[in-house]
């Protein structure tokens, strides 16, 4: 089965053509964070104008690039949910007259879902898995029984990981997106910046940021009213080691309780190079699996992905729900 997937949940436009879930026949992604940047954050009218621009024209160099007829296309996938309402309008508004135009059925597919479901395109998923979804508006560790069987074991209470880098971000003068900017920095710097560890409590599987975004934005401040300078790069380092340091032992927590064969990280934060080494280091007995950077942030493949296995159950479940938001078969 060929699938073109349309992914436009937030500022990355990405169209994507997937053969039999794992052969990725093209994958383009239109990112808009050179636009975005002088505004320190995503501007969700500029963001929908921009996809409006470039979708038609990325359908058509996937399909070109993938070397196929329109007619050899099953299935067209579009994310549906969560994202920014304009962005996501867009690719379903061009999805639906894509697929309409062709005859082609089409169906909506959660985006967190999704970003689950890269790990699949590169590796074999074994259940029962636990995942953590860490992304700039979702952080979530999601236990898995079998396919499209999700139990969200802990959630943010306040901020997203994402989220809380791009603030810290903000707050020391770095550059947007925060993430890629401090796990740079934090390469070079050291932990001297004493940030608390926000674990809750430690039975539960929750998780919050907000403190800690608090707690350096405090010191920054206490810092600047005495007139020191603050060492941005140590800054970063202690920053960082407080976000890993709880999302390590939350997720050793959740594999150890619910006895899991394989531990997938994704979303955009799985893209952090110390996250990624710290998983592979620490989390032992189980397999890991992380998907490739560029399908960690958003991207269609992904999308495309969780369409093959949303495709192969449908009619098993009427709705897949994951954080409130419904993966109905059709839009």
């Amino acid at each position: 089965m060929i699938v073109l997937a349309i992914e436009s949940s937030c500022d990355e436009t990405s169209v994507a053509i997937l053969k039999d879930q794992k052969e990725v026949l093209s994958h383009i992604v239109f990112s808009q964070i050179d636009i975005h940047t002088i505004y320190g954050g995503v501007v969700p009218e500029i963001a929908s104008r921009n996809h409006v621009k470039h979708v038609t024209r990325l359908i058509e160099e996937a399909i070109s690039k993938a070397n196929i007829n329109v007619s050899e296309i099953d299935l067209v996938a579009v994310t549906q949910g969560p994202g920014l309402i304009g962005s996501l309008l867009v690719g379903i508004n061009a999805a639906t007259a894509f697929a309409y135009a062709n005859n082609i059925k089409i169906i909506g597919v959660n985006h967190l879902i999704g970003h689950i479901y890269a790990a699949g395109i590169e590796n074999e998923m074994k259940f029962p898995l636990m995942a953590l979804l860490v992304s700039g508006g979702h952080t979530e560790l999601i236990y898995m029984k079998k396919d499209f069987d999700f139990e969200i074991i802990g959630t943010t209470l306040d901020d997203a990981v994402g989220e809380a880098y791009d603030k810290v971000a903000r707050t020391l003068g770095l550059s947007y997106p925060g993430g890629p900017v401090i796990d740079k920095l934090a390469k070079l710097g050291k932990d001297t910046y004493d940030l608390p560890r926000v674990l809750l409590d430690k039975d539960e599987f929750n998780f919050s940021f907000s403190g800690l975004k608090s707690a350096v934005i405090n010191k920054v401040h206490n810092l600047n009213q005495k007139g020191l300078e603050v060492n941005v790069n140590d800054m970063a380092t202690s920053f960082q080691n407080s976000v890993m340091d709880v999302l390590l032992e939350k997720s050793l927590n959740a594999i150890k309780k619910y006895d899991v064969k394989q531990f997938i990280l994704a979303g955009g934060v799985a893209a952090n190079s110390e996250l990624r080494r710290r998983v592979n280091e620490e989390i032992k007995g189980i397999e890991v699996l992380i998907p490739s950077f560029k399908y960690c942030t958003d991207n269609a493949a992904m999308i495309a992905s969780a369409a093959f296995v949303q495709e192969s159950i449908n009619g098993v479940n009427e709705n897949y729900i994951i954080k409130g938001f419904s993966t109905k078969q059709n839009i």
